[in-house]
């Protein structure tokens, strides 16, 4: 009895394990994969919402942006070119000045004796020389005689002039129309040919001064217009190129330039900096499109333009660059109808729908 038992056990368990092994490997569809089927022929044929816009050619201009600062026209440090005591200061710090004003002075109590001494002697001087003529008229005196009173005349003539150059020097004179700033000495002290008085500047007009990079140093000549704007001030003010430098910094790679601003009414001062934009071209219905339609591949641009509902991939060669456009030299023209959003979704003849027409 228990022999049958066991024989039965074995064979239950025998069909069960080929029952299994029937299951695991009787070939089924996988659903997964299935799904997939199911999904992709949707998927292929979906299109893709798109912004689009019209080509239409417009003016273009090149501008390149760069950063100068404001500069006097003329600007010196006020110093005596002769030593001595200050005994006069004639300016109000901050005023404007005129050329040749007398802004202040040494002390030339000595240099005025000298000159009053010399010029005491000129009368007897000029008698002797008209005495000396008349004599040499008559053949009452010789030559060298004449020429000797002359001689001394002219010496005399020489002296004052010495004096009186000498006494100019102890005068600071503005020597140009400007602004003086704030005086550096008093009243009684000491000045000597180092000693800094005051600083003038030329403010009308101003100068502005910038770099630009190497590759654009023939483009920008004297004539050239810029705009340029100062932080805090709303406006733009017009300048013009007038010299450039005459090499480029072998230390930035760039070209010095430098325009000028009338400033006729003095609103600007320099040394601040400003915003600079320079116009180097301006084209005439010119074909430009946004940076942003622009697709590089394999060292090509490409654009994709919309042709009855569909993708299709356009070779273009570009021209300039603004900061918002680019110029198509080829392969595009007016009327085109270009792709500017979800570039890199495209594939070529893969449908698209205009959300968005510009």
């Amino acid at each position: 009895m228990k022999k049958y038992i066991k024989w039965g056990i074995v064979i239950i368990v025998g069909a069960g394990l080929t029952t299994l092994g029937i299951h695991t490997f009787t070939p089924r569809e996988n659903e997964d994969l299935a799904a997939v089927k199911d999904v992709a022929p949707t998927q292929k044929n979906r299109s893709l919402n798109i912004n689009a816009q019209i080509i239409r050619p417009h003016l273009l201009t090149d501008e390149l942006f760069v950063s100068g600062k404001l500069m006097p026209d003329e600007e010196v440090d006020l110093s005596f070119e002769a030593s001595g005591k200050i005994v006069d200061i004639n300016f109000t710090e901050g005023t404007f000045v005129k050329k040749g004003q007398l802004l202040a002075k040494v002390n030339d109590s000595q240099l005025q004796a000298q000159l009053k001494r010399l010029e005491a002697q000129m009368p007897l001087a000029e008698d002797r020389v008209f005495r000396q003529n008349a004599l040499l008229q008559r053949d009452a005196v010789s030559k060298e005689a004449y020429e000797q009173v002359k001689t001394e005349l002219a010496t005399l003539h020489a002296d004052i002039e010495n004096v009186k150059a000498n006494i100019a020097m102890t005068e600071l004179r503005a020597p140009f129309d400007g602004v003086i700033g704030l005086r550096q000495v008093s009243v009684g002290a000491y000045a000597s040919p180092s000693t800094v008085i005051a600083k003038l500047t030329k403010i009308t007009p101003l100068k502005v001064e910038f770099g630009i990079p190497e590759r654009y140093a023939r483009q920008v000549k004297k004539g050239t217009n810029l705009d340029f704007m100062i932080t805090g001030r709303l406006e733009t003010f017009r300048a013009q190129v007038y010299a450039t430098e005459s090499r480029i910094d072998p230390n930035t790679l760039t070209l010095t330039v430098r325009a000028l601003y009338p400033n006729t009414q003095g609103e600007l001062i320099p040394g601040r900096y400003a915003d600079i934009q320079l116009k180097r071209e301006e084209i005439k219905d010119a074909i430009a499109i946004p940076s942003e339609a622009i697709v590089p591949e394999m060292g090509k641009n490409k654009v994709f333009v919309y042709r009855s509902g569909k993708a299709e991939p356009v070779e273009v060669a570009l021209g300039i660059r603004t900061e918002a456009e680019v110029q198509i030299l080829k392969g595009l023209a007016a009327g085109d109808t270009i792709i500017t959003s979800g570039t890199l979704q495209l594939r070529k003849g893969m449908s698209v729908v205009i959300d968005q027409l510009n």
